[in-house]
């Protein structure tokens, strides 16, 4: 088994739905699509879980997504997508701001409010992202995997072998941890800008 390691970041929602009772099945391999970089030794023995629930593909499929692959982009064009999104929000919060701090008389209320619907509404985007790489990394770490034959009344669990739990654990450490990381300190920027916000407001 080989991984190749990006310098940051290599180019990553699926199913979870609770059932009462669940099987759990063994195998001996699982073939699937890999990253680019990771070769896995396959085996002619029939894989349970249909190919679009299996971890790997879910991760390819995540990553390869318009909205979820923005947190994969180099720093300066992942700066962007969210400045893009700041500022495109103020379409929806300049208006209210407007209606609560008219521009002309309070014109740096109307500045902090705007700024702080803003920042909310990328919130709401960067938590988004978040919950869909953290259920993949999930998926790519549990040693047994649940998927779904038909429906969610069929729900069964299928326990990965020990070569390919290995080989998604190092998915997870080397592609998506990063991904993961990079967005936990976006949202400690976001924090820290709003709590200044909040400051400067309580000295007007």
């Amino acid at each position: 088994m080989q991984i190749g390691v990006g310098e940051f970041f290599t180019s990553p929602i699926a199913h979870s739905p609770l059932v009462p009772t669940a099987e759990v099945v063994y195998s001996v391999e699982c073939a699937s699509s890999l990253p680019r970089g990771l070769t896995m030794k396959s085996s002619v023995s029939a894989c349970p879980v249909p190919f679009e629930q299996q971890p790997l593909n879910e991760y390819e499929e995540l990553k390869e997504s318009w909205f979820f692959r923005w947190a994969t982009l180099d720093l300066p064009r992942y700066i962007r997508k969210l400045l893009w999104i700041w500022g495109w929000s103020w379409l929806l919060v300049g208006p209210i701001a407007a209606a609560s701090f008219p521009p002309a008389k309070h014109p740096v209320q109307f500045a902090l409010a705007g700024t702080a619907g803003a920042a909310l509404f990328l919130a709401f985007v960067l938590l988004r992202l978040y919950l869909g790489w953290t259920y993949v990394r999930s998926r790519l770490a549990n040693a047994t995997i649940f998927y779904e034959e038909s429906g969610w009344y069929d729900g069964q669990l299928w326990a990965k072998p020990p070569e390919m739990l290995a080989q998604d654990r190092l998915v997870v450490t080397y592609q998506i941890q990063p991904v993961l990381k990079r967005l936990t300190q976006t949202f400690g920027v976001l924090a820290i800008v709003s709590i200044m916000g909040a400051l400067v407001w309580q000295l007007l």
